[in-house]
């Protein structure tokens, strides 16, 4: 089972000013807890016990709150001293994982996929990289992801309004393979560069979870989770 984890952690909250100010997206306060403290029971829960922040904009504020331990989850900061894009962020993080391969997640959205199953399906496909999917309806704030029979991915497609469609829900397996091509400090996109360049060439494979998923992005949905993810950690 994989035990290291990368958390992109440099979001600016800008859809979120006057909501949140002067803190980075990660540490928006959920009933007085910072988000990102979610992600880390998450984590703890799945028994992942390293994980590496990718940090840029007020990263002190984060470093200065956690320090480098959280309960049983050692804590280590990879530092952008300027903008990188989430591939270059990823880069940068991924000279402090031990091991090829580690779990990836979004700073600013929480997905309740059980990371055992997602681990023992990239291991099934020898997959080089595996994104779990949640089917929504009604959403035009997404690009949707398409998959054949063998939930190997076959196409990413823009925003639009659509009826029904499955997106990527920010929760991931990557291997650092995927990123021998870039130099350390390269400013790349990670969803561009890399996945959707990678899956006529690799084997790039779908997750499909129905687990819970909130995106605190934009104000209605920050107000949601402050209802929601509570209760579903007391649950």
């Amino acid at each position: 089972m994989i035990k290291e984890a990368i958390i992109l952690a440099g979001g600016l909250g800008t859809r979120l000013k006057g909501v949140i100010d002067d803190i980075p997206k990660p540490m928006a306060p959920i009933n007085d807890t910072p988000f990102i403290q979610y992600l880390f029971d998450y984590l703890i829960n799945h028994s992942v016990t390293h994980a590496v922040l990718a940090v840029g904009y007020k990263h002190e504020v984060i470093k200065q709150h956690f320090g480098s331990k959280y309960k049983t989850l050692n804590l280590l900061y990879a530092i952008e001293h300027e903008p990188l894009g989430t591939g270059g962020g990823i880069a940068n993080a991924l000279d402090l994982i031990k091991n090829d391969n580690c779990f990836l997640l979004n700073g600013d959205t929480f997905f309740d996929v059980n990371l055992k199953e997602l681990n023992n399906q990239h291991q099934a496909n020898n997959a080089n990289l595996t994104l779990s999917l949640k089917e929504m309806i009604n959403f035009d704030r997404y690009g949707t992801v398409e998959f054949n029979k063998y939930n190997k991915i076959t196409l990413f497609n823009e925003k639009k309004e659509v009826k029904k469609g499955y997106i990527n829900g920010g929760v991931y397996i990557i291997t650092k393979q995927l990123f021998t091509t870039y130099q350390a400090g390269e400013k790349f996109s990670f969803e561009q560069d890399i996945m959707e360049k990678s899956i006529n060439k690799l084997n790039v494979h779908a997750h499909i979870c129905k687990g819970y998923f909130i995106d605190i992005g934009i104000p209605e949905d920050y107000s949601k989770a402050n209802s929601e993810l509570p209760e579903l950690f007391e649950s």
